[in-house]
């Protein structure tokens, strides 16, 4: 089993897609654009949360509204990240495990890094440290830079005791640029198929499968 445990948070360890979904819809309405179903939503989530709004707003940048809206979002999500979002079903078993057994664990993300470090304090400080999000001085998934941080944070300096898991192809991608092993869970924003296109080779149906690994 590893010893050191790299998570993404949407749609890994949080199911977030409600509050998500409602601040990007706050912030069309706000502007005067079309909203999106929770499903638009969900194609949209993995790059961060500019690239949700680039994806959400009628031309993108391109809009001469989209900075309002961006701005809107930002401030609807920080006072309104905790409204619906929660853990998966099994995920504080499995980190109550992992931490029993003298694993360590981070969590790197796309999403703003004072919603990350929120998220994290709200439910993970008993068993997560490290948390890094999106920050102008290291680069965005699937670039690695994250990755290496949250491993240097750890103090972990073989990259074959650690394992990366999450639920998308920015994820999986983000783990072959690491040069981490893949897990990739199934309870998320993709699906098997979609993974398995991009480049998914190890899967998880269950937090507890983890634990066998």
């Amino acid at each position: 089993m590893p010893d050191f445990f790299i998570f993404d948070l949407d749609g890994t360890l949080l199911y977030s897609l409600g509050d998500l979904a409602a601040s990007t819809n706050h912030a069309l309405r706000t502007c005067g654009m079309p909203e999106h179903s929770v499903d638009d939503i969900r194609r949209f989530v993995g790059n961060g949360v500019k690239m949700l709004m680039v994806r959400a707003v009628p031309d993108g940048e391109a809009n001469p509204c989209f900075e309002e809206a961006f701005s809107a979002f930002r401030k609807h999500y920080m006072e309104h990240c905790f409204d619906t979002t929660k853990p998966y079903d099994g995920i504080m078993d499995m980190l109550y495990q992992l931490k029993a057994r003298g694993k360590s664990m981070a969590i790197v993300s796309n999403k703003m890094q004072e919603a990350v470090e929120e998220l994290r304090r709200r439910f993970f400080a008993e068993y997560i440290d490290v948390a890094i999000g999106e920050s102008r001085r290291i680069r965005k998934k699937p670039a690695p830079d994250a990755v290496f941080e949250a491993l240097r944070l750890l103090g972990c300096d073989d990259r074959s005791r650690a394992l990366y898991i999450g639920d998308s192809d920015v994820d999986i991608e983000t783990a072959r640029a690491s040069g981490l092993r893949c897990a990739s869970v199934l309870w998320g924003f993709r699906d098997r198929q979609f993974l398995m296109e991009h480049g998914a080779d190890s899967f998880i149906n269950r937090p507890d499968e983890l634990l066998s690994l």
